[in-house]
């Protein structure tokens, strides 16, 4: 399994729509994929991404905290498989130099290794099928 590393190439935030979109770009070519993810998730990757943080820990900021207090490292999240239109994904944590490999919702995985700075990685067999050239939410191109 290659894997490649990606990153936000366009967050698409509706409030008519319950379907927000993430845009992943492959770091080194030009390959491009979108996830639908939730309202929440999408809140908390923009915030961070604009560096907007909220006035109390929201869930994504909590789970961040007690992983800092407990001392472990969000080294990577992997955007593992894509099965019947959905999306799996791994949060590889290190703590003490003990790696947890952790099942995870992708746009769970996305938030908070945005918000710690951690790489996102898309397996390459799945950035192959779900890459396109186009993305119309209501007709706009990325």
């Amino acid at each position: 399994m290659g894997l490649v590393e990606c990153e936000f190439s366009r967050i698409v935030m509706s409030e008519t729509n319950d379907r927000q979109i993430v845009v992943l770009k492959e770091k080194d070519g030009d390959r491009k994929m979108a996830i639908a993810i939730g309202i929440f998730e999408v809140w908390a990757i923009h915030r961070t991404v604009n560096n907007e943080p909220p006035l109390r820990p929201l869930t994504h900021e909590l789970f961040g905290n007690v992983l800092d207090e407990l001392g472990v490292k969000v080294k990577r999240l992997i955007v593992s498989s894509l099965e019947n239109d959905t999306f799996y994904g791994r949060l590889i944590l290190e703590q003490n130099e003990r790696i947890y490999d952790i099942d995870t919702r992708p746009s769970d995985g996305m938030a908070l290794a945005v918000q710690k700075g951690a790489p996102i990685f898309v397996d390459e067999d799945v950035l192959d099928s779900a890459s396109t050239d186009s993305f119309s939410p209501g007709g706009d191109e990325w």
